[in-house]
């Protein structure tokens, strides 16, 4: 089982395709106005050094087939809206990871994350076959932690002292949070659909 390297997801709201090296364009004015969007980031991506390695990083993951990184798209308003992943890809265990998701300001609290998240999930564990997708943030990230709430995850529980941290000399603890298979088909797949 693999990903095709030209995956497309989309619905009548948003479109995720593969990431390009190219997508240095159109994600730069983020980069460049919104520095704030990876205050909690392990790879940050403000400024274009910062993005050229983050865009580098991404795609040297996906060569090697750990990762797939996505640009999101909002058809509403026809203008690129951020990125977001899959990642610690397990077909074997049949696990993923979905993260280093965010999202421009005027995108955040409009619904694009609903929809992005229902067309990943779907993905993973309807034709991926996942039986489990995790998700996790820095402990202290209360909004992504309400953003990923939101959607139907629930708390596996908190990693402490588990990665450095940029903010402070502290290590971060990391809260991790996960959807399982059964939970998709039987409570998450109809909440997010009602909240589209």
């Amino acid at each position: 089982m693999t990903i095709p390297s030209n995956l497309i997801l989309e619905n009548d709201t948003v479109l995720l395709r593969p990431l390009q090296a190219a997508d240095l364009e159109n994600l730069l004015p983020f980069s460049n106005n919104e520095p704030d969007l990876w205050k909690y980031s392990l790879v940050r991506a403000n400024g274009i050094e910062n993005l050229q390695n983050y865009l580098q990083k991404a795609l040297k993951a996906k060569t090697a087939a750990t990762e797939f990184p996505f640009i999101v798209f909002d058809k509403r308003t026809q203008e690129y809206a951020g990125s977001t992943r899959f990642y610690d890809i397990n077909f074997e265990f049949k696990t993923l990871q979905i993260g280093y998701t965010w999202y421009g300001k005027n995108f955040q609290g409009t619904g694009l994350n609903k929809h992005c998240k229902y067309l990943l999930l779907a993905y993973a564990f309807e034709t991926l076959g996942m039986e489990r997708v995790a998700f996790s943030a820095d402990n202290n990230n209360e909004q992504s932690k309400a953003a990923m709430l939101s959607i139907g995850c629930k708390i596996d529980g908190v990693l402490r002292s588990h990665m450095p941290s940029f903010e402070s000399e502290l290590r971060r603890d990391s809260v991790v949070l996960s959807i399982l298979k059964i939970e998709w088909f039987t409570e998450v797949k109809a909440l997010l659909k009602a909240k589209r």
